[in-house]
């Protein structure tokens, strides 16, 4: 499997997933690049020290993200959502491949809550064209939108039930924090790097 992280300038977040992956797993191939990087920029400082202090070693030159890369790539796993859309605005063709690295790591119980959240717009769109056919001619405009939003407010409390529950699928950004910041975003990094190789061994050697 080929798998490319990608982040913003690909010298903190992305070459991180990058090294971690590459150390907990020689079988899969890794690289790493950014939305708006340079070619050539070193590893940050900050990024570099805390995976010494963790034993992994890094060699690392910020890329851009390019057609090749992300066709070479079979999995492209972003830091962040804004990341995400970047890549599906500017390289649609492969957008089937774009995850965040959170998302992806989470796997059906996250495709499991974004359902549950479709269903229930769907559910409220239903309601709100049903109740406007029906009432069309009963009340007048600011009437309506009194009587509309009465109807739907069960439904529009449960949809911001369900948005505030959906989690964060972003990686922090370390970037002109200190140490203690970095060390924190390697370690939800790593975090998650843990759960993909879970989801990565269950689909390649499936039970049965």
């Amino acid at each position: 499997m080929n798998i490319l992280f990608v982040c913003t300038g690909n010298t903190c977040r992305s070459p991180m997933a990058e090294a971690l992956l590459k150390k907990n797993n020689g079988n899969v191939n890794v690289k790493s690049a950014g939305v708006f990087a340079s070619k050539g920029a070193p590893i940050s400082g900050g990024a570099r020290q805390v995976l010494e202090e963790a034993g992994v070693e890094v060699n690392h030159q910020s890329q851009p993200v390019t057609p090749e890369l992300l066709e070479w790539a079979d999995l492209v796993l972003t830091m962040s959502e804004q990341h995400k859309q970047s890549l599906a605005m500017q390289y649609d063709q492969w957008q089937d491949k774009y995850y965040t690295l959170k998302e992806y790591a989470a796997g059906d119980q996250a495709a499991a809550d974004w359902e549950n959240l479709k269903q229930a717009y769907t559910k409220i769109e239903e309601k709100r064209i049903q109740f406007i056919n029906d009432n069309r001619n009963k009340y007048e405009d600011d009437k309506m939108q009194q009587e509309l939003y009465e109807a739907l407010k069960e439904d529009l409390k449960e949809i911001q039930k369900l948005e505030n529950e959906l989690p964060s699928f972003d990686i922090s950004d370390p970037f002109g924090g200190d140490i203690a910041i970095y060390r924190e975003t390697m370690k939800e990094i790593d975090n998650n790097i843990t759960y993909l190789l879970k989801k990565i061994d269950a689909d390649q050697y499936p039970e049965g």
